[in-house]
């Protein structure tokens, strides 16, 4: 475990945290479901429309009592922002070192005891609805669930689904996660495309 996890918390991380709750109490966000009571796993939310999501995602998570965390490029963690990106949550990454980005992470997750990491599995804002496959394989390296989570901004909810041990087939993994997605918002498009992509995997599979 880091040494930025055995100090007193900055001022400015208190801060912010502080100015993050009362904007998602404020919005009046509501949750649907609760993360399971495991020490480790990987959160993978979609949709990813906007730069509040990780606002209320923080909000959201500190109702459950889960300090999230998230990946950041190693340079931010230097100099004045280094005890604040730690006390936020963030993991840096190094993309200059031989280790991929995966092996990293997973390393992180066997150094400690509790580990809730959040990925926007749709990577950018400008998704179709696609997933990137980041998260299975993070998840998949460090033998640990995912924890789908789903957001409906018009109508200001943030649910979290079952925890899914990802298999060996992505496509179907990805299945099971677009299922729950679409059962909570069954018309929602970006859904139907996740939903259309891992059964074009499937499909790709036994063709193979």
């Amino acid at each position: 475990m880091s040494q930025a996890n055995f100090r007193k918390p900055s001022l400015l991380s208190r801060i912010v945290r502080r100015i993050i709750m009362v904007l998602y109490r404020w919005k009046g966000w509501k949750l649907d479901g609760h993360l399971p009571d495991l020490p480790k796993f990987v959160i993978a939310g979609a949709p990813h429309t906007s730069n509040w999501d990780f606002v209320f995602f923080i909000g959201a998570t500190a109702e459950e009592g889960v300090q999230p965390n998230f990946m950041g490029k190693h340079t931010l963690f230097q100099g004045m922002m280094r005890n604040f990106m730690f006390d936020m949550g963030g993991i840096p990454i190094d993309r200059t070192k031989r280790s991929n980005v995966v092996e990293q992470v997973a390393a992180e997750f066997e150094r400690r005891d509790r580990l809730a990491l959040v990925i926007a599995a749709e990577g950018t804002r400008s998704s179709n609805g696609e997933w990137k496959s980041g998260f299975y394989n993070i998840a998949r390296a460090a033998n640990v669930p995912i924890v789908p989570a789903w957001v409906c901004n018009e109508r200001r909810i943030l649910g979290f689904g079952p925890a899914i041990v990802p298999t060996a087939d992505y496509g179907e993994t990805l299945l099971e996660i677009a299922r729950f997605m679409r059962s909570k918002l069954p018309d929602y498009e970006r859904y139907k495309v996740l939903e259309a992509q891992a059964l074009g995997l499937i499909e790709e599979a036994k063709t193979a």
